[in-house]
């Protein structure tokens, strides 16, 4: 499974490229409007592309097809990296197909149904993104959604990847994997999180201890 991390943040990106922990970045108008709420979007993006030479993940800020391909092609003038992120509404349908149709590596947003990322996939998506945070806090089943749209995937020889975003715990991002996502996106915190665990820090401890206890040897003269 690879891990997209959702961050504007150059210094975060710079920590998980150089630890070999992530294949590559969410930038989307939320996590921007948060994160850098004064930065212009393209410049941030272009600074982006210009740190890291991992595939990037933007979002068009428009909703008609006309003007979601016209965005996803300024998008693509920063960086031919960017994997333009649509959402998958009936008006934006036109748009996901005209840009598959032109080699634009298209994520599907705002799919919450094994029954919408088949139809994104059909339209020519590369990649379909599932929140399963946001189904779980409504009481559904977002592990089961990744399964469904996995094996559909899979029994049509579908090109299309899943991914699970918003995975916040080690057993939530387990799951995803075992679920069968491709990718998931996580926060540098959730990402961070992911390395620890109390039995890591208490074999530590001991693991200092033992070097603490060693005795020193000495060199012969």
């Amino acid at each position: 499974m690879r891990i997209f991390l959702a961050t504007t943040s150059l210094d975060d990106i710079r920590w998980a490229t150089d630890a070999g922990l992530i294949d590559g970045i969410v930038a989307t108008p939320t996590i921007i409007a948060t994160e850098s709420p004064q930065s212009d979007a393209r410049e941030l993006l272009a600074e982006i592309a210009r740190a890291t030479r991992l595939p990037i993940c933007a979002s068009v800020p428009a909703v008609g097809a006309a003007e979601i391909v016209k965005g996803a092609r300024d998008l693509r003038k920063i960086s031919e990296r960017i994997i333009v992120a649509v959402p998958l509404i009936d008006d934006a349908m036109p748009a996901i197909r005209k840009l598959a149709a032109d080699g634009v590596q298209v994520a599907a947003t705002l799919v919450y149904s094994a029954a919408q990322g088949i139809l994104a996939a059909h339209a020519g998506a590369s990649m379909v993104t599932i929140s399963v945070d946001t189904l779980d806090s409504v009481g559904s089943d977002g592990n089961g959604v990744l399964t469904q749209m996995r094996r559909a995937f899979d029994h049509s020889a579908a090109e299309c990847d899943v991914a699970a975003a918003g995975p916040a715990t080690a057993a939530s991002f387990a799951a995803a994997a075992t679920s069968g996502a491709d990718v998931a996106i996580v926060t540098p915190e959730v990402l961070r999180s992911l390395l620890q665990h109390p039995l890591t820090d208490r074999g530590l401890d001991r693991f200092l201890g033992a070097i603490s206890r060693r005795p020193k040897t000495r060199r012969s003269k």
